[in-house]
């Protein structure tokens, strides 16, 4: 007991009075830190180990190895964390997934680095929080428990949601983007189409007229022609396409273009009347935020201009009343 005490005197002497409480923490995260690489080691299934080997026996038999379409990648080294950083519910991971390629992450390994970021994130604020809190407690005595609490506790939850709010920011200007990009994109096919080329050629020749001024889209636009080439359903590239965008104005595009097609009417027809309609809503768009700006300006107006100006009218009279006043008492 006497050791004990002993320990808890030195401790509080060099690192002040929530010395131990810092101690315990960062020796929490360590272990933490520690441990989670035997936690979250992953067992190979002998039935998978049979499987691959098997399988790598067929395709040795098939063909010859340098022969491959597709060199094997180096091995992703977040795999065998996989069951703690992906969601093992279909419909988080299809959300998350969604809201990723949306914002223009498109790897197959999107989810995952993005949940990694996260935890990485929060663990660097955390250990920073607590070398903050650390160094005050040496020159601030008088450091309740929580302060050191909101020391340690918010680095962390902003380095955990820094992830999801850049995603959110950039999953926005993307989206706002192709809405700008899309009236051009529709007339430049418009013209194509009316030149003689086919749909395929005309979205091909509009992603690469495109990608200067226009990037995100064109690389829809690319995406979608490299999947018509590998003969995958129109109907399902296109409604594809409206997913990733996450733009009413695309989906309703594709579903004038599935009819257009199914009903057997003219394509050009079809993208003449919608791209009209696309510039329309551009210059509403525009209109409204135009609108807006006068409202938005209000209080900034109120806060900038109001104060100097009673200050410039009623200063004088103040002031005067003061000297009156003084006198007066005097």
């Amino acid at each position: 007991m006497n050791f004990l005490n002993t320990l808890n005197v030195m401790i509080t002497d060099t690192l002040g009075p929530f010395g131990p409480i810092m101690l315990v923490g960062v020796l929490g995260v360590v272990m933490i830190l520690a441990t989670l690489p035997v936690l979250l080691k992953k067992e190979v299934d002998p039935l998978d180990r049979l499987k691959a080997s098997t399988q790598k026996t067929e395709t040795l038999k098939a063909g010859d190895m340098k022969q491959r379409l597709r060199e094997e990648k180096k091995k992703d080294q977040l795999e065998k964390y996989a069951t703690f950083l992906e969601p093992q519910n279909e419909a988080d991971y299809s959300a998350i997934k969604l809201k990723l390629l949306q914002a223009g992450y498109k790897s197959r390994n999107a989810v995952r680095n993005f949940y990694f970021a996260q935890f990485a994130l929060a663990i660097i604020g955390l250990t920073l929080g607590c070398i903050y809190a650390f160094l005050d407690s040496l020159t601030n005595e008088e450091l309740t428990g929580q302060a050191v609490a909101f020391m340690v506790v918010i680095p962390g939850g902003a380095g955990y949601m820094f992830p999801k709010y850049w995603v959110t920011r950039r999953q926005a200007s993307r989206r706002e983007a192709i809405e700008n990009g899309f009236p051009d994109s529709l007339d430049l096919m418009l013209v194509c189409v009316e030149a003689g080329q086919s749909l395929d050629q005309s979205i091909m020749r509009v992603a690469r007229e495109l990608k200067s001024g226009f990037p995100d889209l064109s690389s829809e636009y690319e995406m979608v022609s490299q999947e018509l080439k590998a003969g995958k359903d129109k109907e399902s590239v296109m409604r594809d396409m409206a997913e990733r965008c996450g733009t009413p104005d695309i989906t309703s595009f594709v579903t004038v273009l599935i009819q257009s097609q199914q009903f057997g009417t003219s394509i050009a027809d079809a993208l003449r009347v919608y791209a009209g309609e696309m510039r329309d809503k551009r210059v509403m768009r525009a209109e409204e935020k135009a609108n807006k700006l006068p409202t938005k300006m209000t209080l900034a107006t109120m806060m900038l201009t109001v104060p100097p100006l009673l200050l410039i009218l009623i200063g004088p009279s103040v002031y005067s009343m003061g000297e009156i006043l003084g006198s007066t008492g005097g």
